[in-house]
């Protein structure tokens, strides 16, 4: 069964009560709400994801109204992770972002199993490219753009790296677009499926596309990672990969990364098995069709394919 499955009316009973667990990528996630809205919103944009029946869930999250007059005045919103409080409220507008940046806060504090890099991933043919960056840099607008282009998702937010094998770990959810990217993807991609935009949050306009259906259905399915890419979006620039030294990107990676540290030795081998297999450069853009093309013309590297090594 999968969460569109359920009527509104179950849906939002269960919500309230024990909660719907909902699998996304290796985890399953309980999620609690007593606002019917919200519950709304997560059945749109988590339409296609299945639901687990095993009454087990790796993390539980629940959002809900403070108790006092902040129910009502200036209504907000809290969120708390397994139990706990885990930030201020927020204004009770903003659930449905707060549910998300919380989710990327909770898989951080679990996934330490896995190397965890803050970045896209994207995959196609078997092969996988990482987009690290800062915020700002075009990451998400890249990763939105290609995946409406025949690429799978595998994250929008982070990558999940398995230090036994090097494989790429999906754990694909909505595309946060901020600002301008949230015009530029809806003329790009028509096709695309859009959450409510919000607008004057801390990090201004914000609006979540729905992870295509495939990358949905395909999400215990690994990647060989092939490439790990800086995109940066520059207005006028030609469309150019720049080859880069990876004794530099190794560092950049590591400064990218929620757990390196955490991982000691192991993080640090997992990390340098992961740099050799890739080939690693920059991108500058302008346009999202140019940035495509070039795309679809990208060769995986030999180390990167275990037939051809």
């Amino acid at each position: 069964m999968k969460l569109s499955d359920l009527s509104p009316t179950d849906l939002i009973r269960r919500a309230r009560r024990r909660g719907l667990d909902i699998c996304v990528g290796p985890y399953v996630l309980r999620f609690q709400t007593t606002l019917n809205d919200l519950a709304r919103a997560v059945r749109f944009l988590y339409a296609e994801y299945p639901l687990d029946e095993a009454g087990f869930a790796d993390f539980h999250v629940r959002l809900t109204p403070p108790k006092g007059p902040r129910r009502w005045w200036r209504p907000q919103v809290e969120f708390h992770a397994d139990g706990r409080a885990a930030f201020s409220p927020f204004p009770r507008r903003l659930a449905l972002p707060l549910l998300e940046w919380g989710l990327n806060a909770s898989v951080m504090d679990l996934a330490h199993q896995y190397l965890n890099v803050h970045s896209a991933v994207i995959e196609r043919g078997g092969f996988a490219a990482i987009f690290p960056g800062a915020p700002g840099a075009g990451k998400s607008t890249l990763c939105a753009a290609l995946v409406n282009r025949g690429w799978r998702l595998l994250s929008d937010e982070m990558a999940l790296v398995r230090p036994e094998d090097g494989q790429l770990v999906p754990i694909p959810r909505p595309v946060n677009l901020k600002n301008q990217s949230i015009d530029l993807i809806r003329a790009f991609a028509p096709e695309a499926r859009f959450g409510p935009r919000l607008d004057e949050t801390n990090k201004g306009t914000i609006c979540h596309m729905r992870a295509p259906i495939d990358s949905v259905r395909r999400a215990h399915e690994t990647a060989q990672p092939a490439w790990i890419i800086f995109p940066q979006y520059t207005p006028g620039a030609a469309p150019e990969f720049e080859p880069l030294p990876k004794t530099r990107f190794l560092m950049h990676v590591a400064d990218n990364s929620f757990n390196y540290s955490m991982l000691g030795v192991r993080g640090f081998e997992t990390l340098a098995r992961l740099i050799d297999a890739c080939s690693c450069m920059s991108f500058r853009y302008d346009s999202l069709d140019d940035a495509a093309k070039m795309f679809a013309s990208l060769k995986p590297p030999p180390a990167a394919d275990p037939a051809a090594a």
